[in-house]
């Protein structure tokens, strides 16, 4: 069985149904979605906030590359549009770990290059998993990061993957 760490966030139109779609599209391979959290632009700030969660994934038949595949799969259905790097999206699916897998391969680094630093990725990965662990860096609880300007919405909360 494969497990998956999938950080997921959106910055235009229905940021929260396009979360939500993450989620539907990955039901049935879902174990854990964190609460959602609104923060602002990283990288190229001049641009919406963004909404962001984390979703845990597991299967016997997807490994690294399928989880990736799936993703840009939902990005593309959410009309995902890449012209600038760090720029406005409708949908980003990142995959964050994969087991501990290492990849340097351009299309797949794992684990994630700049996860260690992103409190997007880390604040919500610690609410479903306070043990999380970041291959190459260590427990995500001991990490330095800065939460300035991360939100938690309890008001936008992700369904329909419990009852699975």
């Amino acid at each position: 069985m494969t497990r998956a760490v999938l950080s997921i966030g959106s910055n235009l139109g229905d940021r929260f149904a396009f979360l939500q779609s993450v989620v539907d599209g990955l039901r049935p391979f879902v174990i854990a979605v964190s609460p959602v959290y609104e923060t602002a632009a990283w990288g190229v700030e001049d641009q919406p906030d963004f909404l962001n969660a984390i979703v845990i994934v597991a299967s016997d038949e997807v490994d690294e590359w399928g989880w990736l595949r799936r993703g840009q799969a939902l990005e593309n259905a959410a009309g995902r549009v890449r012209e600038k790097r760090w720029g406005p999206r409708t949908l980003d699916v990142d995959v964050v770990s994969v087991d501990g897998v290492s990849s340097d391969h351009p299309e797949l680094l794992l684990p994630h290059p700049g996860a260690f630093e992103r409190a997007t990725v880390l604040i919500p990965w610690l609410d479903v998993e306070p043990d999380a662990v970041l291959p190459g860096r260590g427990p995500v609880a001991g990490l330095e990061f800065s939460a300035d300007g991360v939100r938690r919405r309890d008001d936008l909360v992700l369904s329909g993957w419990m009852d699975v």
